[in-house]
């Protein structure tokens, strides 16, 4: 075995925090893993990890060899696609996140034609929400994010991709479904369906109500979700509302199975944004920013009217 791979084991390992993990997803014994990790212990003369009965986690050591293969693993697809590109061939991996607003709802339809496109690429994609998303990419789990809102967290470059709009939705029976809107205080006795703390929509939610004079903490909260899709499936069969990206119910809406409540004075419009490590400018992560800026161009936005 190279000294690559130990680094793979470790890489693995270290992500997990878990050997029987390790060794399932790369398919070796786990006295295998444990024999590459010591090997590894024995070459830098230092522990990579501190035992705790059957619980593991990083030693300091460990913390800097994690972030040392990150960097290592990064440059490395970055040498594949470079390499590549010299006879007009694209390959390599690329690991993406989305939200998750944007990885059920905006990203699929991109990444299939990115894949006819360029069959060669390997792509892996994570989902979460922003903040998850954003720690993520922190740890270099991911290479590139896309994600609806943006934090203030100074390590991570946001580019503005595509709009998005939140709307107030129901299922048809609803008593408010056939009205011409709603006015911001009639909110405040609705049962919504709220998504969970850390999400962008809900982060959005909350600035555009301030807006209104609503606090968050006012609304008559049914339940918190951590999925969108959780969302529609107990909004349909419950007397609730929530508020939810127009992406996400398109189908639903030409089904007829839920309506849009306009709520007066309310207009909540957003960005899909992609999201990078401040000062990465990996090739891989370009092509596909770029390629899905084109993509967008060519459809139709009058789903946000």
């Amino acid at each position: 075995m190279t000294f690559d791979f130990r680094l793979q084991v470790f890489h693995t390992v270290a992500s997990r925090l878990n050997f029987t993990k390790a060794a399932k997803e790369l398919f070796i014994t786990q006295p295998a893993v444990t024999r590459h990790i010591h090997e590894l212990e024995q070459h830098f003369k230092v522990k990579l990890f501190e035992r705790n009965g059957t619980r593991i986690r990083l030693a300091p050591a460990g913390k800097l060899l994690l972030q040392h293969t990150e960097d290592l693993f990064a440059l490395y697809r970055k040498m594949e696609f470079d390499m590549s590109s010299l006879n007009q061939e694209q390959n390599g991996r690329l690991n993406l996140g989305g939200s998750m607003t944007a990885a059920p709802y905006v990203i699929p339809p991109i990444l299939s034609e990115f894949h006819k496109r360029y069959e060669k690429v390997k792509v892996s994609l994570i989902t979460g929400n922003t903040q998850q998303m954003e720690d993520a990419l922190e740890r270099k789990e991911i290479d590139l994010a896309v994600v609806e809102g943006h934090s203030r967290n100074a390590s991570i470059r946001y580019t503005e991709f595509m709009k998005d709009r939140i709307v107030l939705v129901s299922n048809p029976s609803h008593p408010l479904a056939k009205r011409q809107g709603i006015r911001p205080e009639e909110l405040l006795r609705i049962p919504l369906l709220l998504r969970e703390p850390g999400s962008g929509t809900l982060e959005v939610l909350a600035h555009a109500l301030k807006g209104v004079g609503i606090k968050l903490s006012q609304l008559q909260k049914e339940m918190q979700l951590d999925s969108t899709e959780v969302i529609k499936s107990y909004l349909l069969r419950a007397p609730c509302m929530a508020f939810l990206s127009v992406h996400a119910v398109l189908k639903e809406l030409q089904n007829k199975e839920c309506s849009i409540v306009e709520v007066k004075g309310l207009n909540i419009e957003r960005n899909f944004y992609f999201a990078r490590l401040q000062g990465e400018a990996q090739a891989l992560p370009e092509l596909f920013m770029r390629f899905a800026m084109h993509y967008n161009k060519r459809t139709p936005d009058n789903i946000l009217l």
